[in-house]
């Protein structure tokens, strides 16, 4: 179930895991972005929902998005039960889609260091850190409710060979 106010009612726990979402069928949603700083976040949040629910898809874990930034452009991904559609926003994850995931306590200003952590814990494991992605488990309204800010940060990742050998 989603709350009221967007965000996820539950989520895997996959806290200091290494997955492999590789062939999962997803939803995705182009949003715009200002040096990685998403814009009208909670419009595209809204339109993938209805774009969703008008498609009457089902997802594994309701609310939950994958959200990705980049310099003018990023995207948001959802989660879904394998289904059959003909929308141009459903495809599936290639493989392999390895990410380390971790939740961290605290804001996007305090991002920085367990990021870095990330990083370099999976360099010395031997494996390359590619793209990362953002999921905020609970809105400025949760926050009051429950505690602190909870954001999931999945960094996915290669083998690298070359890395191993050092």
């Amino acid at each position: 179930m989603i709350r009221e106010c967007g965000c996820p009612d539950d989520y895997p726990e996959w806290h200091n895991q290494d997955i492999d979402l590789a062939g999962q069928c997803i939803h995705t949603m182009p949003t715009s972005c200002f040096l990685h700083m998403p814009i009208a976040s909670e419009l595209y949040a809204k339109r993938q929902q209805t774009e969703i629910e008008n498609l009457e898809l089902e997802e594994e874990w309701p609310g939950l998005a994958l959200n990705r930034t980049g310099m003018f452009r990023g995207k948001r991904i959802r989660l879904l039960k394998h289904s059959r559609s003909a929308s141009r926003r459903i495809s599936y994850l290639p493989a392999p889609f390895n990410l380390r995931v971790q939740i961290h306590k605290g804001n996007v200003g305090t991002l920085q260091v367990p990021v870095r952590e990330m990083s370099i814990g999976l360099i010395e494991s031997g494996k390359r850190p590619k793209e990362l992605y953002l999921v905020h488990l609970n809105c400025p309204r949760c926050q009051k409710t429950e505690g602190n800010d909870r954001i999931m940060l999945m960094r996915r990742w290669l083998d690298a060979p070359g890395l191993k050998r050092k």
